[in-house]
């Protein structure tokens, strides 16, 4: 079964991280790895009324991150064992240009 997390910083820039050889990240060390990366990258909620969603905390810590932090294979590996962990999902797609996480 294929497992990745795909990671489309604009039309031009795609990160692709494959996750079969890495070992999964549980899915409680997974939140608190990307609640830690929100407030490090200062983050700030998508809805008005302050409410964040599993996929918004994912799709914001990637956009902050960035292509520069998608770069660094240390950091793009622990946000997608992160991402797949925290979503339950081995193939995750983030369009940060749409503002979209798919699965």
């Amino acid at each position: 079964m294929r497992s990745e997390v795909i990671v489309q910083v604009d039309a031009d820039q795609e990160f692709r991280i494959n996750l079969e050889a890495l070992t999964p990240m549980a899915p409680d060390a997974a939140r608190r790895w990307l609640d830690e990366q929100f407030v490090a990258l200062e983050c700030e909620p998508l809805r008005a009324t302050g409410k964040l969603l599993t996929a918004d905390r994912v799709l914001c810590v990637a956009q902050a991150a960035g292509a520069q932090r998608l770069a660094e294979p240390e950091w793009a590996q622990t946000f997608a064992r992160a991402a797949s962990a925290s979503l339950g999902k081995p193939v995750v797609r983030i369009d940060v240009k749409a503002m979209a996480v798919s699965y």
